[in-house]
């Protein structure tokens, strides 16, 4: 599917293969999900942020001086998860960028219409410096029919951050929800790490992990 849109990246490696085997397995218990979901999303999140850029400074190490890179320190980076299965990444990404600022999103999910409803939204318009110097990184476990996530990249496109500057990382994605998601915003990327076989008819990715948020948080 990746060879269909160009801004799609699907993750794989046996670490990836690994941990998705654990998520899936129903007897795996809910330590055992929680842990093999954030060995995950690191891997997501690294792959992620390639997009970031980057800029030439001059350190001092304990032997001489030299000139080498880092992230650009003056964008500002956004990492947006979809509450509440989104925040399984806020722990590693605030690991990885602990210059990042979080933005909650708060939606759930009909389960007779299965269109996103919101709850909560506090992500604040740009103010302090140009649109194009923000980056978002939109988390969703489960990306389904692709409703809840494309309300998410709408709520920053509306605000002005361009669309090359979204990206959404997902664990587990359908083939309805990628390209409802591309039909909508084509300029994004979507960094997953499986694109399942199809969504049954209440909604729920097939093969996929049941519900990730009841999995991962024990409810």
């Amino acid at each position: 599917m990746n060879e269909k849109y160009n801004n799609l990246k699907i993750v794989a490696n046996p670490i990836v293969n690994q941990s998705l085997c654990t998520m899936r397995a129903k007897d795996t218990d809910t330590q055992g999900v929680r842990l093999a979901a954030r060995k995950l999303t690191r891997i997501l999140l690294y792959e992620a942020t390639k997009n970031l850029p980057q800029k030439e400074v001059e350190i001092e190490t304990p032997l001489t001086k030299f000139v080498t890179k880092t992230i650009n320190p003056d964008i500002t980076i956004i990492i947006s998860p979809i509450l509440r299965a989104g925040l399984i990444f806020t722990d590693e990404a605030v690991d990885i960028l602990p210059q990042a600022t979080i933005r909650h999103i708060g939606m759930y999910r009909d389960e007779k219409t299965l269109k996103p409803v919101w709850y909560y939204n506090k992500v604040p318009m740009p103010v302090d410096k140009p649109v194009e110097d923000y980056y978002v990184y939109i988390t969703d476990p489960m990306l389904a029919t692709g409703n809840s996530l494309i309300e998410a990249i709408r709520l920053y496109v509306e605000k002005g951050i361009p669309e090359t500057n979204i990206c959404c990382v997902c664990m587990i994605a359908s083939p309805q929800g990628v390209h409802a998601v591309f039909e909508e915003f084509p300029a994004v990327t979507l960094i997953v790490a499986a694109v399942d076989s199809h969504l049954n008819e209440r909604g729920y990715i097939v093969p996929g992990m049941g519900d990730a948020g009841d999995r991962i948080f024990n409810t």
